[in-house]
């Protein structure tokens, strides 16, 4: 068969054809490969950059823990140029910084990193947050006795010994090694239970006993600071004179008076009224207590009926303040409601006057939360005692977070002397306890709030009450996602 001798031309044409289509096309998928990769690259730069930003925040805010304005004392966001170890500029991070809110130490960072001369950008929200003092159901500067029967969820911690015979579902915590158990006289360790079969006395090894200590339990670890407390009560009333609510020594007709009496409202305002009369024990009363040795001993109840001007003068109806403090210098009830409000009480006296007339806070009837998400938050922080007195109601509930800086968190000692009162029902609180000297609301005699229900809010770690104590001065950072970039 004849051939034209075009044929082979035609089929070098047609194979160039497919060659070079076949070339153009691997060409052009190297150059998209390698501008992806490139893109890639640029991507995973742009995420570091952002990450640089988080960092530079964090470092920040460990230098000055109160200023979300990067130092410029004007609204954001804030842009810093990224160099290389040349000074080359390689992008650029934006940060949008939104400070807590109040009474919370959460701020959040949004970082958005850029690659120089591009488009590309990759962004990252971290929130950062100190752990409250609250990030304890109980923590005391006392030894320490929860008996058979007691649930605890949060966790425990004294800076010195934990005589525990209940359940813990989190650690339980002392500063101490090993002490002596006032109960017994005996060398113990420092955190210990007599439940079942019981521990060992030193230097015998701690077994695990996770039927008692369901998350286990520590010695020897970091004492919380109570005596720091007066620092951070010189700041609260600081506060309070400057944007709070100070309240000097009570006053009635000219004369000192015996303290005050705020009643909370969900309107986010507070009645305030000047205590005048205070109940007083009987004599056999008066003497069975002596027997307890406690210091400032009195039924710590104002006289009823409480519509009594002389029992109680109402002063006026205050809004809580923006920066939630009320520092009151002299002894203060309270009791009522909040509804979406943040407020810390405090009842203190600089100088410190000592243990003898440290101001109190007393809570005889119910301190209520209308949200139990966080939303809403009270601080109770006493110089002296947190009390709940004679007069206070059979089945008492408190939701707050209590500190006794140099007292207790706790009711005294009331027999049956003292009328039908010493013996009450229940106490439910929803908070925490910080306690200088052993806490209590209740005595081996069966006097006292007969069922004591305490349940540590979770949300006091990180969203505690306005300016309350801290456990550190520095943020950690409690969460880290990429977002989408705007």
């Amino acid at each position: 068969m004849k051939r034209n001798k075009g044929d082979i031309i035609i089929s070098v044409l047609i194979f160039s054809a497919i060659a070079l289509t076949i070339t153009i096309g691997l060409v052009n998928w190297g150059v998209t490969l390698l501008r992806s990769i490139r893109t890639v690259a640029q991507r995973e730069q742009a995420l570091q950059i952002a990450e640089a930003g988080v960092d530079y925040y964090r470092w920040h805010l460990a230098h000055a823990p109160n200023d979300f304005r990067d130092g410029t004392n004007q609204s954001g966001p804030y842009v810093h140029q990224f160099l290389d170890k040349d000074g080359n500029i390689l992008g650029s991070y934006e940060l949008t910084i939104t400070a807590p809110p109040i009474g919370s130490t959460m701020a959040t960072i949004v970082s958005k990193g850029t690659i120089a001369s591009t488009s590309i950008s990759r962004s990252i929200k971290a929130v950062m947050a100190i752990p409250s003092l609250a990030k304890y159901a109980t923590v005391a500067n006392d030894n320490m006795r929860f008996g058979d029967g007691t649930v605890v969820f949060g966790p425990l911690h004294s800076n010195k010994g934990i005589h525990f015979d209940g359940i813990a579902h989190n650690l339980v915590s002392s500063a101490m090694a090993t002490y002596t158990d006032p109960d017994y006289g005996a060398t113990r360790w420092a955190v210990y239970t007599e439940s079942g079969a019981g521990d060992p006395n030193p230097p015998t090894t701690l077994p695990s006993r996770p039927d008692v200590f369901m998350a286990g339990r520590q010695l020897s670890v970091p004492s919380v600071d109570f005596a720091g407390l007066t620092v951070n009560i010189s700041q609260l009333k600081t506060l309070a004179t400057t944007s709070g609510m100070y309240l000097s020594p009570s006053q009635y007709g000219g004369h000192s008076a015996l303290g005050y009496h705020i009643v909370l409202k969900t309107n986010d305002t507070f009645d305030l009224y000047v205590v005048r009369s205070l109940q007083t024990p009987n004599y056999n009363c008066l003497a069975d207590s002596t027997s307890q040795s406690q210091v400032q001993w009195g039924l710590w109840s104002i006289s009823t009926p409480l519509s009594n001007s002389s029992n109680q003068a109402f002063v006026a109806n205050y809004a809580i303040p923006a920066n939630g403090i009320i520092f009151v210098e002299d002894n203060v009830w309270v009791d009522g409601q909040i509804d979406t409000a943040r407020v810390t009480i405090v009842a203190g006296k600089l100088p410190d006057p000592g243990a003898a007339l440290d101001p109190n806070i007393i809570v005889n009837s119910n301190l209520l939360y209308t949200h139990l998400d966080g939303t809403d938050s009270i601080g109770l922080i006493a110089q002296g005692n947190i009390n709940v007195g004679y007069d206070s109601l059979d089945t008492l509930t408190i939701d707050a977070a209590l500190v006794a800086q140099n007292g207790r968190a706790g009711r005294y000692y009331y027999n049956n002397d003292c009328g039908s009162s010493y013996m009450r029902s229940t106490l439910n609180l929803y908070g925490m306890i910080a306690t200088n000297i052993r806490y209590g609301f209740a005595y081996t005699d069966n006097t006292g709030y007969d069922t004591r229900n305490i349940t540590y809010d979770p949300n006091l770690l990180y969203g505690p009450p306005p300016s309350f104590p801290l456990t550190s001065s520095f943020y950690s950072t409690q969460s880290w996602q990429e977002v989408p970039s705007q």
